[in-house]
């Protein structure tokens, strides 16, 4: 056997893949290193997130609970203690968060008796309604009709239970027999009867 057969049996030189595969072994032991830290690090970031958005949310959600309910185009029913029926309606209803016996009404309009033959009605600007005393304080551009006459005054107190309407403020109207102005008043039975007090001038028609 010659020396070039010889060369032809001799073993090729594996140390470049020895160490290829060295690298790639220290590589795939970093990486399993790498890869749990980096999935436990993503997980944490968004355990994180979830926690600090949800303490940003909590004061918010605690000012939306105290927040007052308004009630939009309200309607309440009763019945006054002569078991005449009255109707109670407003543009929106709040409670007021200080005392919650006090409804505060936006432009609130009563009809006292509205299946009789001639229901009082009353309408106002505002309006506070007390739950405690079933009293209604109405205020700014107050008008009622009935009993056959129509009066403007600034203010009114609506009795539910009674189904009586006084007022200290001036009022002025007009009914069947003429025109009317004082400085206070009191609506009773429905309209049936009305008594004014202080200053009270009349014209009366003669027609």
């Amino acid at each position: 056997m010659t020396a070039a057969d010889l060369a032809a049996f001799t073993v090729p030189d594996r140390a470049p893949e020895i160490r290829r595969w060295r690298r790639r072994s220290r590589l795939v032991g970093w990486l399993r290193l790498l890869l749990p830290a980096a999935i436990f690090a993503i997980l944490a970031g968004l355990a994180g997130l979830v926690v600090y958005n949800s303490i940003r949310a909590a004061p918010a959600a605690a000012a939306a609970d105290d927040s007052p309910i308004r009630l939009v185009n309200p309607r309440f029913v009763g019945r006054d203690d002569k078991g005449r029926a009255y109707v109670l309606t407003a543009a929106s209803a709040m409670r007021d968060q200080k005392d919650y016996q006090r409804v505060m009404l936006d432009t609130p309009a009563l009809i006292l008796d509205e299946e009789g033959p001639d229901p009082l009605r009353i309408s106002a600007k505002a309006g506070v309604y007390h739950e405690g005393t079933r009293k209604l304080d109405l205020s700014g551009g107050v008008k009622l009709s009935g009993g056959g006459a129509i009066f403007e005054t600034a203010a009114s107190l609506f009795d539910t239970k009674t189904g009586e309407l006084v007022g200290s403020g001036p009022i002025q109207g007009q009914g069947s027999i003429g025109e009317i102005t004082a400085k206070s008043y009191g609506v009773y039975g429905k309209g049936e009867r009305m008594v004014f007090k202080g200053g009270v001038r009349t014209r009366l028609n003669t027609d």
